[in-house]
């Protein structure tokens, strides 16, 4: 057989998706498997989502434009001016998903070597798109103890080498739920100016914010319009994961002049996702509010449920739907797996995403999981029952 590629080889498994197999064969068994793993919201996608496709009466499915359609875009800007950040049509590129942005974004301004700086644990597909240009993730370690902030000043340019193009946050963050404040932006701010870099900003989670805390965008940064990227995305904002439809925004000219030509060479983003995507953009602040609330309701009832459990460490959760937990054990690949494979309690079983995979340090996150709070309040009560049974029947031997 001819040898596949090294990059192939050494190319990671995705923490979130590499036990779907043992999900699978739980569920042959009779298992009801609660999905914790994945940011997949069980609240219904808008139907206006629908009607707008419905409505299209297409004949022919044609390629849209590359850069995605003007409809669309401004649909994007519109949804940006009312945030409070003057944007137009140029500043926007519809892409197939934030998975697309973020890869475009890194082709763009990364050589094979170069490297970008992110606030660990981290998504672990940063690392996936980084590799595919054989660029870098440099990790800069963040605590469970300290809620997972943002490290100093310091700590940042401490990591800075001749190589580093960028630095890059998602916020809220996945997978740690943590909400970056306008001051620690603003400490970004001064390390890419002094050091001309890139600040790109990970924003699909915007609207989930807690405890009347507002997110505040790396838009709002004076000065910083040649070197901050926005990367966002339908798929958790309106429940519309598999439309595929995110884009990348900047106002730097050249920087969206050369992704461009990375869209023109995947030719164009879905047509049906962004018909549904421009309708969506359009709802009232009042669908933002319900789903809002929904998700703090769930945020509440999950660390009610953790901070009950012995030996269980639960951070401060002020955004997105994750939660990076700490849990009594040594080896979270092992406990994830064994839970699928070995545990049921009254039937039923959780799917967890370990935490090592959120992490490039090694051995690190070796005894936290994430928790993707993604389901109904009572299904979130069950599941953290049948959590809690595991942990008590897995640390007896």
């Amino acid at each position: 057989m001819p040898r596949l590629s090294s990059r192939a080889v050494v190319f990671p498994s995705s923490p979130i998706r590499k036990l779907a197999a043992a999900a699978d064969a739980a569920k042959k068994r009779g298992a009801r498997v609660f999905h914790l793993n994945i940011g997949q919201p069980d609240i219904e996608t808008p139907p206006e989502f629908f009607h707008a496709i419905e409505r299209a009466s297409l004949k022919v499915l044609e390629y849209s434009p590359s850069p995605g359609f003007p409809g669309l875009r401004q649909s994007i800007v519109d949804y940006y001016q009312r945030l409070g950040y003057p944007l137009d049509m140029s500043h926007v590129l519809v892409t197939t998903g934030a998975s697309e942005a973020i890869a475009f974004a890194f082709s763009a301004i990364l050589d094979p070597g170069d490297e970008v700086i992110v606030p660990e644990p981290y998504y672990a597909n940063y690392s996936a798109f980084a590799l595919q240009i054989d660029a870098k993730i440099v990790p800069l370690p963040t605590t469970i103890e300290q809620d997972f902030a943002l490290p100093d000043v310091e700590s940042f340019r401490a990591k800075i080498t001749p190589r580093t193009k960028a630095i890059m946050i998602c916020n809220p963050g996945n997978p740690t739920g943590v909400l970056y404040p306008r001051e620690a932006l603003e400490k970004l701010q001064q390390v890419c100016r002094e050091h001309d870099l890139y600040l790109i900003s990970d924003e699909v989670y915007r609207e989930f914010t807690y405890d009347g805390l507002q997110h505040q965008s790396v838009l709002g940064l004076a000065g910083m319009d040649e070197q901050t990227i926005v990367v966002d995305s339908i798929s958790k904002r309106f429940s519309a994961c598999g439309a595929r439809i995110g884009c990348v925004i900047t106002r730097s000219e050249p920087l969206l002049g050369a992704i461009n030509k990375f869209a023109q060479a995947r030719l164009s983003p879905p047509t049906l996702g962004q018909i549904g995507a421009q309708a969506v953009y359009q709802l009232p602040d009042t669908y933002y509010q319900q789903v809002n609330r929904e998700y703090a309701a769930r945020r509440d009832t999950l660390k009610s449920a953790l901070q009950a459990m012995p030996g269980v460490v639960c951070p401060q959760i002020n955004g997105a739907f994750y939660a990076m937990v700490g849990l009594p054990i040594a080896d979270a690949d092992h406990f994830c797996k064994w839970i699928l494979d070995d545990f049921q309690h009254e039937g039923q079983t959780v799917m967890l995403a370990p935490g090592p995979g959120f992490y490039a340090t090694p051995e690190a996150g070796r005894n936290q999981v994430r928790i993707a709070y993604v389901l109904k309040q009572d299904d979130l009560r069950t599941a953290m029952s049948v959590l809690e049974q595991a942990l008590a029947r897995y640390n007896q031997g």
